[in-house]
């Protein structure tokens, strides 16, 4: 029996634990103010400074978040820093870094092994390290093992090593970081303990698996399981349209089916930091032992091709009304990645703003949810969002549809834009200046 971990449960179980929360974005932010609300000190580690300053003001920067809540958390004991040797002070470390694809479409894995390297000389006796940015399997033993025992710390004995992946869904209303099950793999039998013990008083439901591969593979299958069934109803779609049938009535009529059938609609592409970017995890891993995993590929191929199909769609409406998408004044409504969030990772909208651009159109987007174009690695638009009023709407010779925000007034958008082009579903009547795509 390890005494370090016997020690560690009953600190998790008294709540006299420190937890550490290294990355402070959407998922760790929630964390954090879970962690805080039920008692815990909570020190969040990240390497921006403009973040951390932000937080220890006591405000929020993610939209569904609330500043009051952050600075309900400052008051109760949480900080913030870019300070890595605060590390030491506590007594889990829970990693909520991104973990993007690189050109290639290969893992970047820069952020984790950063992350880790920083983390490295202040491992101690008594550490629990939970990873939960979404990966390959074999990250947490390949990645975090051997920098875990570098010092002579022993995996299972002296320090404790678990893959958690993260299961947020930012602006669903119906879940929190409370009641959504938690997937816990540990590396050993006592990592999985330990483990148990540091999300049994956060979480509703702890899920234990047999190792951290195991608990790596279940986010991919998740995330693998939205994309091939999106892809199918995207590919699904562009067939209907060519023959003249509206894929959402179909879609609506097929969920009736009591049992066998998850609707999945489509869209003008996938976004968010999982859908579009996690399955080729598995993609680039599978390779290692000479497999191909086909349904990925093509679900990527498909949904890849939908910001284009859009942009095809939009030239073919200007087109009927004699004007060409050059020169042409297009308005692209909604550029969050998802209805009613803030967030940009990966926005389909913001590739089919680029292909628009590319072809000689004037740009521009309205979202209430983002009232300036972010600073964005690949992406620069000096853009704000445009006022949404009737005189403003008619300016354009077209406006697109790409995120269906509840804020938007869907009739007012009918009634004066010139034409409208529809990726969502929302206007299922065909008019004369509606273009399904």
């Amino acid at each position: 029996m390890s005494s370090y971990k016997n020690a560690l449960i009953e600190k998790f179980e008294s709540k006299e634990a420190i937890i550490g929360i290294v990355g402070l974005g959407y998922v760790g932010l929630p964390l954090m103010l879970r962690y805080n609300g039920i008692g815990f000190r909570v020190v969040g580690i990240d390497i921006d400074s403009s973040k951390v300053d932000t937080l220890n003001q006591g405000k929020s920067y993610i939209e569904h978040i609330s500043s009051q809540s952050v600075s309900k958390a400052v008051e109760t004991g949480f900080e913030a820093t870019t300070d890595f040797s605060r590390a030491s002070e506590c007594d889990a470390l829970i990693l909520c870094v991104p973990t993007p694809l690189n050109k290639y479409r290969e893992p970047d894995m820069s952020f984790v092994i950063n992350t880790v390297n920083a983390l490295k000389p202040h491992f101690r006796h008594g550490h629990l390290i939970s990873l939960e940015s979404t990966t390959y399997p074999g990250t947490t033993e390949e990645e975090l093992l051997p920098r875990a025992e570098e010092g002579g710390l022993k995996v299972g004995e002296d320090i404790f090593l678990v893959y958690s992946p993260e299961r947020e869904d930012p602006g669903n209303p119906n879940f929190e970081t409370r009641t959504i099950p938690k997937v816990v793999g540990g590396h050993t039998p006592n990592c999985r303990e330990a483990g148990e013990a540091l999300y049994k008083p956060a979480i509703d439901q702890v899920v234990l698996v047999s190792s951290t591969k195991v608990a790596e593979m279940t986010k991919l299958l998740e995330n693998i399981h939205r994309a091939v069934n999106i892809g199918l109803v995207n590919e699904m779609k562009v067939v209907a349209d060519r023959m003249g049938i509206d894929i959402f009535e179909v879609v609506d009529a097929a969920a009736t089916k009591p049992f066998g059938f998850t609707p999945y609609y489509p869209g003008p592409g996938l976004g968010g930091h999982c859908i579009p970017i996690d399955p080729f995890y598995l993609t680039w891993k599978a390779r290692e032992y000479g497999l191909h995993t086909r349904f990925i590929e093509l679900s990527g191929e498909v949904n890849q091709a939908m910001p284009e199909y859009v942009v095809s769609k939009t030239m073919d409406g200007l087109n009927q009304h004699g004007k060409a998408l050059k020169a042409s004044k297009v308005l692209v409504l909604g550029i969050a990645y998802k209805k009613n969030v803030d967030d940009m990772r990966e926005s389909p909208s913001v590739e089919i703003m680029e292909l628009l651009e590319a072809k000689g159109a004037t740009v521009a987007y309205s979202d209430p949810h983002v009232p300036h174009f972010p600073k964005m690695r690949e992406h620069h638009f000096e853009l704000s969002s445009e006022p949404m009023t009737a005189e403003n709407l008619a300016t354009f010779d077209v406006v697109i549809l790409a995120t269906d925000h509840d804020r938007f007034d869907y009739d007012m958008i009918l009634n004066n834009a010139r034409l409208l082009v529809d990726t969502r579903g929302k206007y299922r009547a065909s008019t004369a200046n509606v273009i399904k795509a």
